[in-house]
């Protein structure tokens, strides 16, 4: 629903504020007069016309032309019910990664309006004043009205430096919460889950790519042994003390038919791919002094040459 405000009005926090808008009139409305059959659809039309009304009165000073010339760019008949909401997420998440922004926006941002983290969640990971981190937002939000960042998909001539930012973002959501860099707590699971979900869109959105495919196979391997990396006290255990029993398996079945998805590709296997390889020989292993290290040792080779 965002994705498609965000489209339909041209401004992030304009959407952002006609979303919570249209989300008041549903708890408000809905209780009487039932769910519509098409709830995504009605909130979208409710949202546009609350960011319209938003718009009217920010310009209202600035005389009527404008505000006809507005009605004009995001007015008139209600959105019909779209086939491609897949797109609008697509392009939300590109325009969130754009090169641009720093890397740290582009993870608060993506982590805000992507994966809906609230902002005292996001200052919580960066360590900040949540107010702070109202303004990085905000400014990263300035900054793609400003630059004139385009809200799409790039096409296939840039599709692989911007995929690249994108799985950039993801891969250090997915780190912070598997080893996090700061605070007490061992590991972040919240953050896990939130990485994985957003990779999941990602290869819904863009089948076929293979480093999509390795990046979602290699968070999967390693999140399945979230359960037994800490001991009952919560300390780390090496992967050598881990019990094995406590993996989750069906995670791990789901990563390894991911990664034999990603190398059978062997033109466009690249980072990912290969970082989940050697998760799946550690994952599949039936012990640690079973573990097929030769083979492990010959994809760090590759790993090497390719980066």
């Amino acid at each position: 629903m965002l994705a498609t405000l965000i489209r339909l009005v041209g401004d992030f926090e304009l959407a952002e504020e006609g979303a919570q808008d249209a989300f008041e009139v549903a708890l408000a409305r809905w209780p009487t007069i039932g769910v519509p059959s098409n709830p995504r659809a009605w909130l979208v039309n409710t949202g546009r016309h609350k960011a319209i009304d938003r718009l009217r009165r920010r310009i209202a000073l600035r005389g009527k032309l404008k505000v006809i010339h507005a009605d004009a760019q995001i007015g008139g008949e209600p959105e019909p019910v779209r086939a491609d909401i897949e797109d609008d997420q697509l392009r939300l998440i590109f325009t969130c990664c754009h090169p641009a922004l720093s890397l740290e926006k582009r993870v608060a941002l993506t982590l805000r309006v992507v994966c809906g983290l609230p902002t005292p969640a996001i200052a919580r990971i960066f360590l900040v004043a949540e107010e702070t981190m109202a303004q990085r937002l905000l400014r990263a939000k300035v900054k793609i009205r400003e630059a004139g960042i385009s809200y799409e998909v790039p096409g296939r001539e840039q599709l692989a430096e911007r995929l690249a930012s994108v799985l950039a973002v993801a891969y250090l959501v997915f780190t912070e919460g598997y080893a996090p860099s700061v605070g007490e707590a061992t590991t972040r699971p919240e953050l896990c889950a939130e990485a994985i979900r957003l990779v999941r869109l990602l290869d819904q959105l863009l089948p076929g790519e293979p480093e999509v495919s390795g990046l979602l196979g290699l968070m999967l391997l390693n999140a399945a042994r979230l359960g037994g990396r800490s001991d009952a006290r919560g300390e780390l255990l090496l992967l050598e003390e881990q019990d094995r029993s406590r993996w989750d398996h069906d995670m791990i079945a789901e990563g390894t038919a991911l990664v034999e998805r990603a190398l059978s590709h062997p033109s466009r296997i690249g980072p990912y791919g290969v970082q989940a390889a050697i998760a799946a020989l550690h994952a599949n292993a039936i012990s640690f002094a079973e573990t097929d290290w030769p083979q492990i040792a010959g994809l760090y080779q590759v790993l090497l040459r390719l980066q």
